[in-house]
C-alpha cells in the first residue's frame, strides 16, 4: 500500500507574514519561509545535534543531581530515560517525512490537533530553549573564569563567577557572541560547531580512559557492578521519575536537526535520520563517562563523590584534577567550549520556530523577517538572545541554585512538548496505523509508548515539585521554584495565546495551517 498526501482544495487567508494555506504544490497548507536549503548534510546536521546537547556540558550540570535522585542506579536511569527519547524521536522522523517544516511541534501539533494545542505545543518548545540557553550561560561563565584561573595560575579568578554582576555581564557577552554567529547563519554555525564538537569529544575520549586507568587509586573509588544496572534498586518510583526527569534534560537537543529540515540536503530523510543517530551515538558517550566517573569517585557525600553537593553544580570542576592531573585544564577548557558552542547552535531551534510561527500568522510579523544577507531569522534570533539573556539575570536574583531548578524545570518543559508531538503523530497518522506493520510500529506503537512514558514522568515530577525542597529550596509564595518556572511558563504561556488570538486571529481560526489527516490511498 502507499501513502499519498492530501491536499486540500480549500485556500485560506494566511496571518501576518504567513503564505496562503494549500498553495499549489505545497503539502497540507505548509510554504517556504525564504530559508537557503542544501547547507547541511547528514554528518554536519549530527555535529550540530551533539553540539546542542553537549555531552561535556550537560554531564558536568547533570550528574550530581541526577545521582543524587538515583544513586547507584545512575547508568539504568540514563538507559530508561533513553526508551522514551529513541520512542518520540521515530514519532518525529514520520512527521517530518510527510511534512518537513522548521517549525517541528508548532507546525505538526497544530496539523494534528488544531492551532489551540499547536501554539501551546510551540510554546513549550520555546520556553525549554529559552531555559536551556539561560543554563548554557551559566555553565559558560563559571567556566570561563576556571579556565582563566587555570591558565594564568591565580586560583582567586575562579572565584570572579560568583560576583553576580560581573557574572551576569559574562553572561550578556557570550550571548551577544552566540546570537552574532547564529544570525550568520548555519555556514558559519557549522564551521564553528566541527571544531569545538571534535575537541569536546576527544578531552572526553581522555577523561573517560584515564579514569578507568586509575579509578583504584582514588579513595573514594567503587568497582564496577551490573547491580548499577537493576532498576529495582531505587526505593521509590518518584524517584525514578526525578531521575528520567533529569536524564531526559542530558539528551535533549537531538529534535534541532529536524528544525533545519529545510535547509538540509534531502531535508526529508536526513533530517531524520540524524535525530535518531545523534540519540543513540551520545547514549555511548554518557554510558562510557558515567561508569568512568562512578568507578572513580564512587557515590558518596565527601571528597570527590558524587553525592557531594559542593560538587553538584560541576562535577568535573571537582573531578578533573584527580583524574587527569596537568591535564586538567583541558576539561575546564572542554566543558567551556562544549557550553559555548551549544548555546550559539540551540539558537538555531527558537530562532526557526519563531520564524515559522510568525509565518503562519500565529506571531507578530517582524519574527518572520530574514536577514537579506544571510537568509537567516534575524530578528527571531534576537529576540531569542534578549529573553535567554534576561532570564538568566532574573534566575540569579530569585535562585540560590540556578543550575540544579533550570536542570529540573527544563525537564517539564521537555516533557510536556516532545510527549505532545509524540501524541500528535499517532493522531495525525491514525487513518494508516493498521495499513502495514511498520505504520502500526513507528505511527502508533513507538510514539504512544514514548508520550505516555514522558506523560507519567510530568505529572510525577510537577506533583513533587510543588514542594519547596524539590530542586534547591527555593520557593515563591511558599511553591518550590521548579514548580513555578515549570508549570508556571506553561500557564503563563496560555495567558501569551489567548492575546494572539485576539491580535493574529486567523492562525486561530485555522486560515493559515489547516487541521487534517493524510489519506491512505491503495494503488490500482
Amino acid at each position: 500500500m502507499t501513502q499519498t498526501i492530501r491536499n486540500s482544495s480549500e485556500a485560506g487567508t494566511a496571518g501576518a507574514g504567513a503564505a496562503v494555506a494549500d498553495a499549489p504544490g505545497t503539502p497540507h497548507g505548509i510554504t517556504g519561509k525564504g530559508l537557503k536549503g542544501g547547507q547541511l548534510g547528514l554528518l554536519a546536521v549530527v555535529v550540530l545535534g551533539i553540539s546542542t546537547i553537549a555531552p561535556a556540558y550537560t554531564l558536568t550540570s547533570a550528574l550530581g543531581p541526577t545521582v543524587n535522585e538515583a544513586g547507584l542506579q545512575l547508568p539504568v536511569i540514563f538507559l530508561i530515560g533513553f526508551i522514551p527519547m529513541i520512542l518520540v524521536s521515530l514519532a518525529y522522523r514520520e512527521l517530518n517525512a510527510d511534512s518537513p517544516d522548521s517549525g517541528t511541534t508548532f507546525t505538526w501539533v497544530t496539523k494534528a490537533f488544531g492551532p489551540w494545542v499547536g501554539w501551546m505545543g510551540g510554546w513549550g518548545l520555546l520556553a525549554a530553549n529559552i531555559i536551556v540557553l539561560s543554563n548554557l550561560a551559566a555553565v559558560a561563565v563559571d567556566f570561563f573564569y576556571l579556565f582563566l584561573a587555570q591558565l594564568t595560575g591565580t586560583p582567586e579568578l575562579a572565584d570572579l563567577a560568583a560576583n553576580k554582576p560581573l557574572n551576569v555581564a559574562t553572561c550578556f557577552v557570550f550571548v551577544a557572541l552566540a546570537v552574532w554567529v547564529s544570525y550568520r547563519g548555519l555556514h558559519t554555525t557549522k564551521i564553528v560547531q566541527y571544531g569545538l564538537v571534535g575537541f569536546q569529544l576527544l578531552v572526553l575520549g581522555l577523561f573517560v580512559a584515564m579514569a578507568f586507568a586509575n579509578w583504584s587509586s582514588s579513595e573514594t573509588s567503587i568497582p564496577f557492578s551490573w547491580e548499577w544496572f537493576d532498576v529495582t534498586k531505587i526505593e521509590t518510583f518518584g524517584q525514578i521519575a526525578a531521575g528520567i526527569s533529569l536524564s531526559i534534560f542530558v539528551y535533549w537537543g537531538w529534535d534541532v536537526c529536524l528544525t533545519v529540515n529545510e535547509e538540509t540536503a534531502n531535508g526529508k530523510k536526513t533530517a531524520g535520520i540524524a535525530g535518531t543517530l545523534t540519540a543513540v551515538v551520545v547514549l555511548g558517550i554518557y554510558l562510557l563517562v558515567t561508569i568512568a566517573t562512578m568507578m572513580f569517585a564512587g557515590v558518596g557525600t565527601e571528597g570527590v563523590g558524587l553525592n557531594n553537593e559542593e560538587n553538584h553544580a560541576n562535577i568535573f570542576t571537582a573531578l578533573a584534577s584527580p583524574i587527569m592531573g596537568p591535564f586538567a585544564i583541558l576539561m575546564s577548557l572542554a566543558v567551556l567550549s562544549s557550553s559555548a558552542a551549544s548555546l550559539q547552535s540551540t539558537f538555531t531551534s527558537p530562532s526557526r520556530s519563531l520564524l515559522a510561527m510568525a509565518h503562519y500568522g500565529a506571531l507578530p510579523k517582524p519574527f518572520s523577517h530574514l536577514s537579506k544577507k544571510f537568509a537567516t531569522p534575524g530578528f527571531a534570533t534576537v529576540a531569542a538572545g534578549v529573553l535567554s539573556a534576561g532570564f538568566y539575570a532574573v534566575m540569579h536574583v530569585v535562585s540560590e541554585n540556578v543550575l540544579n531548578d533550570t536542570i529540573l524545570a527544563l525537564g517539564l518543559m521537555i516533557c510536556f512538548y516532545y510527549g505532545l508531538t509524540a501524541f500528535a503523530c499517532v493522531w495525525y497518522f491514525r487513518e494508516s496505523v493498521f495499513s502495514s506493520f511498520r505504520h502500526f510500529m513507528l505511527r502508533l506503537l513507538c510514539p504512544l509508548l514514548g508520550g505516555l512514558g514522558l506523560l507519567v514522568v510530568f505529572l510525577q515530577t510537577a506533583a513533587d515539585s510543588w514542594a519547596p525542597e524539590f530542586g534547591s529550596g527555593s520557593e515563591i509564595f511558599g511553591v518550590g521554584l521548579v514548580f513555578v518556572l515549570g508549570v508556571g511558563i506553561l500557564a503563563l504561556g496560555a495567558v501569551f495565546m489567548l492575546i494572539m488570538a485576539r491580535l493574529q486571529p486567523g492562525f486561530f481560526r485555522g486560515e493559515t495551517i489547516r487541521k487534517d489527516t493524510p489519506a491512505l490511498v491503495v494503488p490500482e
